[in-house]
């Protein structure tokens, strides 16, 4: 047993290595390949640029050397655990990174908190039911899943901030300053969450046990809430883990939307100014994060069923 471990968590680090540096190497070329030259982002507004400090500059930088050197050179400082400095702002990338990163996962966790309570609630209260709640039900989801995110942020500001007054519009530090963005990003995830919970929480009613559970005199909404939502609990784990992976992306748009910092904003302005060496930190903790989703769900799958961790 002890060396199936072993060989388990050598095989998950050997593949997690392996999505880093694919994900890092994909990013880097495709960014040198895109037109420009990285030294403008570097000199910035400097006035008087001569091509004697554009020299230094390439020199300093090791823009001047051949790609294939420049990319051994990011490799090595990779495994070292040197991610470069960014371009535009001159400080470490780990450290901008850092510095960003606490408010990006305030608003994910608060994000998905919204999307579970509000995607079990409704699955809870529809599975196995038709009819008009049904119906609307559907609808809700389908809207959810189809409004765009800043149109959705956009909506709440208008009515909840400007002219209710309950929040403020902009992020000042506070928790109130969280509940709109919070609201925000989880309207945008629990349509799918909703729906999923739904399905595989019908397919677990159709099961022997559930039939078994009603005829002990539990009603329809018990069987559902004790018994059903575990069973559904594995396909909307999954839809979940997804969701956490792509935080990153989806925040850019809620970020500048409420004016927080955090890495979309981050991303954004890496993105707009090819700042190479800080859009390659953000792609390569995006990979990591999958990753780490990726082993969490595999244990987590494994409490929820233990029958899963005797296929292995």
């Amino acid at each position: 047993m002890t060396a199936r471990v072993l060989v388990a968590v050598l095989r998950r680090a050997g593949s997690a290595l392996v999505v880093l540096w694919g994900a890092a190497t994909a990013v880097f070329f495709t960014m040198h390949a895109v037109p420009g030259d990285p030294e403008d982002v570097i000199l910035g507004q400097e006035l008087l640029v001569t091509e004697e400090l554009r020299a230094q500059v390439r020199a300093d930088f090791g823009l001047d050397r051949p790609l294939p050197a420049q990319y051994l050179t990011f490799v090595g400082n990779l495994a070292r655990g040197d991610l470069g400095r960014s371009y535009l702002l001159q400080q470490p990338v780990a450290d901008l990174i850092r510095d960003q990163l606490a408010p990006t996962l305030q608003l994910a966790a608060a994000g998905l908190l919204v999307a579970a309570l509000l995607a079990t609630v409704l699955a809870v209260l529809t599975t196995g039911r038709s009819g008009i709640a049904r119906q609307l039900a559907v609808v809700l989801e389908v809207v959810a899943i189809s409004a765009p995110a800043y149109w959705v942020g956009i909506v709440l500001l208008a009515f909840l901030s400007f002219r209710l007054g309950w929040f403020p519009a902009f992020s000042d530090g506070g928790l109130r300053a969280l509940v709109l963005p919070a609201l925000t990003m989880g309207i945008a995830i629990f349509g799918l969450l909703s729906q999923v919970l739904r399905e595989a929480a019908e397919n677990a009613e159709r099961q022997p046990f559930a039939l078994t559970a009603r005829t002990r005199g539990l009603s329809r909404l018990a069987v559902t809430a004790r018994h059903l939502l575990k069973h559904a609990s594995i396909p909307a784990l999954t839809v979940g883990g997804w969701v956490v992976g792509g935080v990153v992306g989806g925040a850019v748009l809620i970020e500048a939307v409420f004016g927080r910092p955090g890495l979309g904003r981050l991303t954004l302005q890496a993105v707009v100014n090819q700042d190479i060496p800080l859009i390659v930190g953000l792609v390569l903790l995006s990979a990591l994060v999958f990753v780490l989703i990726t082993i969490v769900l595999d244990v987590v799958y494994r409490l929820v069923d233990p029958r899963l961790g005797t296929r292995s």
